[in-house]
C-alpha cells in the first residue's frame, strides 16, 4: 500500500508534509501475536505492531498543531497493522497508516466563501416555482359556477 502522501524515513522517522517529520523516538512501537485463525504461527509469533505516538510528549509540534491534534485524535494517536506474516511488514504498514492519520488530522478545511446567487438563478428559481404553482392548478376541481 503505497501512498503519495505521508511515508516512512529510513531511519524511521515519519515525514508527514513539509517542515513536519515525526522522529523515531517520539514513536512507541509494540508488538504482540496477532489473532484469528493460523494456528500455531499466528499463536507464538510477535508480528502484529501497534504503533503510538503522544501528542503532548512531541517536541516537533507547533502550538497550532498540537492543539489542533488534541481536539481531533485526543492525547495519543495509535495504529495497528497484523495483515501480515513478517513483522517488518506489519511495522511499515503501522508506521505508514500512524502518518496517514496525522496528516489527515492536520489538515485545514479551506473556509466557505460566501458567495451572491446570480441574477438568472434567482430568475429561474422563481420560473420553476410559477411551473409548479400551474402544475398544481391544473390538477384543482374545476370552480362549478
Amino acid at each position: 500500500m503505497v501512498s503519495a502522501g505521508p511515508r516512512v524515513n529510513d531511519d524511521g522517522s515519519l515525514f508527514i508534509r513539509n517542515r513536519l517529520t515525526i522522529p523515531a523516538d517520539e514513536i512507541e512501537l509494540r508488538v504482540t501475536t496477532s489473532g484469528g485463525p493460523g494456528g500455531q504461527h499466528a499463536n507464538r509469533s510477535l508480528t502484529r505492531v501497534v504503533a503510538s505516538f503522544r501528542i503532548a510528549d512531541s517536541q516537533v509540534l507547533n502550538v497550532a498543531d498540537r492543539e489542533m491534534l488534541l481536539e481531533k485524535v485526543g492525547t495519543v494517536v495509535r495504529s495497528s497493522a497484523g495483515r501480515f506474516r513478517s513483522q517488518g511488514m506489519n511495522r511499515a504498514a503501522a508506521l505508514e497508516q500512524l502518518a496517514n492519520r496525522i496528516g489527515v488530522a492536520l489538515e485545514r478545511p479551506t473556509p466557505r466563501r460566501a458567495t451572491k446567487p446570480t441574477r438568472s438563478s434567482k430568475v429561474r428559481r422563481v420560473d420553476e416555482k410559477k411551473a409548479r404553482g400551474r402544475l398544481k392548478e391544473q390538477r384543482r376541481r374545476p370552480d362549478e359556477d
